[in-house]
């Protein structure tokens, strides 16, 4: 799979890099965790760095730098995760183009699945009971109608001009999940994306699941006909969320607005930040339009090999209980 993946990138004119794994900051999502690692100079002194959770700061920067079309399998690193889905570190295989729309890396997105299932010869994903074709034409849905499909719940209605009412939302989601005091209005969201939304995408076929929720942005920019929503979506089978993708934000003063944000609910949740990457940040202001996608390629080889857990599927799968 690793191999025809490689070869279909290549035919498409894609540049494989490989960045960095130690980087000073290693991302800036509030629930996203890193594992950290202390430097110590020539002269003894010493300097605390991480190792990624993501390439997307080191591609970006490419793409500031002229790149076109890039494509990484990136080692990246997740701390407080494992289970049957999650790793500590995993195979994210992650790429951008650029001067074109979002709709371009759903659409390899796409390929990429059927192809990996070509690769094994599987007619059918499965997992804990779900079952959906790669090669069918996949669903289109975006957030609001998920919602609203799925949770009777007028998502859009709590969103007004693209800000959070958190009270609005916890009315509407009130009789559907259990919502504490100190829930924000997006830990109300994942509440009700992760209990009511996600068993339901991918059944039977693919879900391409865009349109996010503005509060939800995170790097993409907003959709230019409706700031309630931005221009980031996720695709879904047997329920098993394989990629997530943005049309990419290039403000960067926004960019450093929501990371600021991020950092100071990360430090209240959890008593630590990190630093943001201000390579990254003035990079931004020379960064083409452009889209890209993270897609966890472990899971689609566990997918497409019919295996029931993702270190199944890994060459030297982390000791330790899951």
């Amino acid at each position: 799979m690793t191999r025809a993946t490689r070869a279909w990138f290549a035919g498409e004119g894609f540049t494989e890099v490989e960045t960095g794994i130690l980087q000073k900051s290693p991302g800036n999502e509030t629930h996203l965790h890193a594992p950290s690692v202390d430097l110590t100079s020539a002269s003894g002194e010493k300097s605390r760095h991480y190792l990624r959770t993501s390439p997307e700061f080191a591609c970006k920067k490419l793409l500031a730098a002229g790149e076109t079309r890039i494509v990484e399998f990136a080692r990246v690193f997740r701390d407080r995760e494992r289970g049957p889905l999650h790793l500590p570190e995993f195979t994210m295989l992650e790429w951008y183009r650029a001067n074109e729309s979002y709709e371009a890396v759903m659409a390899d997105c796409v390929v990429v699945i059927a192809r990996a299932a070509q690769e094994t010869g599987i007619g059918t994903f499965s997992f804990r009971g779900r079952s959906a074709d790669p090669f069918a034409t996949p669903e289109l849905l975006t957030v609001a109608d998920a919602f609203s499909r799925f949770a009777s719940i007028d998502l859009l209605g709590t969103i007004p001009a693209g800000y959070a009412d958190r009270k609005a939302l916890a009315t509407a989601a009130g009789d559907r999940v259990r919502i504490s005091n100190d829930d924000t209005w997006s830990d109300i969201f994942s509440k009700v994306l992760v209990e009511h939304i996600e068993p339901n995408l991918g059944q039977d076929r693919l879900t391409v699941l865009y349109e996010y929720p503005a509060p939800e942005a995170a790097l993409a920019r907003a959709k230019p006909s409706d700031p309630r929503v931005a221009e980031r979506f996720e695709v879904y089978a047997c329920g098993v969320e394989l990629a997530n993708g943005f049309g990419e934000l290039i403000d960067a003063d926004e960019q450093r607005l929501r990371f600021t944000q991020a950092m100071d609910e990360k430090e209240r949740r959890y008593g630590e930040r990190y630093p943001l990457d201000e390579d990254f940040l003035a990079a931004m202001m020379h960064m083409p339009e452009a889209c890209g996608v993270a897609l966890g390629f472990d899971r689609l080889v566990m997918l497409a090999s019919g295996a029931t857990r993702v270190d199944q599927v890994v060459w030297t799968p982390p000791g330790g209980d899951a």
